[in-house]
Formats: structure tokens, C-alpha cells, sequence
């Protein structure tokens, strides 16, 4: 092939795609590392996806997610909540790392708050960013609509309700909130669904919760199986609704 119709092709490849990249930021002497994506072609907007990942930390699904919003003009950030040395292994780890934000819900709402100032770094409008999360993120999500980041809107996808019993106020929720939920998810008992819609109610929130029939914990992964008995496990169908409901979501709040 010609050498210069290669360089050519190649300079195609590398400005049609955008690509995800390391980010080394900072929580006090806690060194975090994210990963930020830039569309080729952004939205007229320039609306901006931090996205919270599962209790593992950052994921192949969530670098997939990433991915998928760029193609479309999204930028996109992964946040690191756990920081360097302290990366889960396994299950056990992931529920010990998870559960003490859970506790410490203040710690987690800074994690969110310093990793969207990285997307607004990376060229986010300010005033377009939406809020996403999995599991153990769509609990960040709900936290940072609890703690009125500036944002436009969250989206928690099979992520737990509950609110911490030390945080006592119920004072409005800014941010819209949508809760894309599996209607048979055994870690998110029908008390804790009804608890939150109360909660979204006295903080005369502007809130959606979706329930997905035959759908429990996780069922946006693909790695999580199709066996519902085990508590959780992929759901093809509500997988694909739910990102069709939070794509409606997107477009009803920004300016993409």
C-alpha cells in the first residue's frame, strides 16, 4: 500500500475514535485514577456522563458504557472511588470496600464531587452533566442527587435505595432522579423501594422509578449469568429498556 495513503488511513482511524485515557487525580494524600473519554464529534451541548461503576471498581461494562456515550457526542468519565491500593479482588473485598462508603456516605459524595470536576476538566459543559451509576455506583448516583450536586439529573441502574439513618434531612432534591430498578432484585426489598419514594416525595423531588418485570440485581451485565436464583443476573430485555428509558432521560434534560 502507499505510504502516504497509509498515514492517511491512519489518521482516520485515530480522529474517528475516540479513546479512553487514564486520568491521576487527587483525593488529600488518596491518589485516584479514572478514565476519560472525548467524543470526536461532541454534542452542541457538550453534555457530560460521569459514570459510577459497580462495587469492583472500574469495569470492562463500565468502560463499554464509556464508550457507547462517546460515539454519540457524550463525554464521559469513569471515577475511581476506591484510589490506588485499595482495588478490590473479589466478592469479599468488593462488599468491605463498598459497605464502608455505604456507612460513610459523606467520603462517597466526595469521590463523585472530585471525579466530576475531571469530566468538567476534560471539556464538559458544566451545566450539561448527568449522573450515572451500576450497583454500587447507583447508590453513588442517589448520593449525589442527596448532596444537590450542580447537575442536571442522576440514574441509578439496580443500585440499593437506602438512606443512611444520620442523614436526617429531607430537603429538596434539585436534580431529576431516575431509578431504573428490577422488580425482583432481593437486595433491594419492597420496604427500602417505598422508603425512597417517600423520601423523593417529601424532598419534592423530580423522580422516575422504572421496574423491570423478571429483572433482579445486576441485570445490565452480561457477566453476572441468566440465573435468577442466585440474586443476580443479566436480563437482555430490561438491559435494553433501561437504556432506551435513560437515553429519553438524557435528551428530555440536556442540550445534546
Amino acid at each position: 500500500m502507499n505510504t502516504k495513503l497509509t498515514i492517511v488511513l491512519s489518521l482516520i482511524v485515530s480522529t474517528s475514535f475516540a479513546q479512553l485515557k487514564p486520568v491521576s487525580y487527587q483525593d488529600k494524600d488518596q491518589k485516584l485514577s479514572g478514565l476519560s473519554i472525548i467524543p470526536a464529534k461532541p454534542g452542541t451541548g457538550k453534555t457530560g456522563i460521569l459514570i459510577l461503576p459497580a462495587w469492583k471498581g472500574i469495569d470492562d461494562h463500565a468502560k463499554k458504557v464509556a464508550e457507547e456515550l462517546s460515539k454519540t457526542g457524550y463525554y464521559a468519565f469513569i471515577a475511581d472511588i476506591y484510589g490506588e491500593g485499595h482495588y478490590p479482588t473479589d466478592n469479599k473485598s468488593a462488599a468491605e470496600q463498598s459497605g464502608f462508603y455505604k456507612k460513610n456516605y459523606k467520603i462517597y459524595q466526595e469521590r463523585i464531587r472530585l471525579a466530576l470536576q475531571q469530566l468538567i476538566k476534560s471539556g464538559a459543559n458544566p451545566n450539561e452533566i448527568v449522573v450515572i451509576g451500576y450497583c454500587f455506583g447507583g447508590t453513588g448516583a442517589i448520593e449525589a442527587a442527596r448532596a444537590n450536586f450542580p447537575v442536571k439529573g442522576v440514574v441509578s441502574f439496580h443500585g440499593g435505595l437506602g438512606k443512611d439513618p444520620e442523614c436526617a434531612s429531607d430537603s429538596a432534591i434539585k436534580p431529576a432522579v431516575l431509578v431504573l430498578h428490577g422488580a425482583d432484585d432481593p437486595s433491594v426489598p419492597p420496604a427500602q423501594v417505598l422508603a425512597f419514594e417517600d423520601e423523593m416525595r417529601k424532598a419534592k423531588a423530580d423522580w422516575q422509578l422504572i421496574a423491570y418485570a423478571n429483572a433482579v440485581h445486576a441485570f445490565t451485565e452480561p457477566a453476572a449469568g441468566n440465573d435468577n436464583s442466585k440474586g443476580a443476573a443479566y436480563n437482555e430485555k430490561a438491559d435494553k429498556r433501561s437504556w432506551e428509558h435513560f437515553l429519553l432521560f438524557l435528551k428530555e434534560l440536556t442540550s445534546h
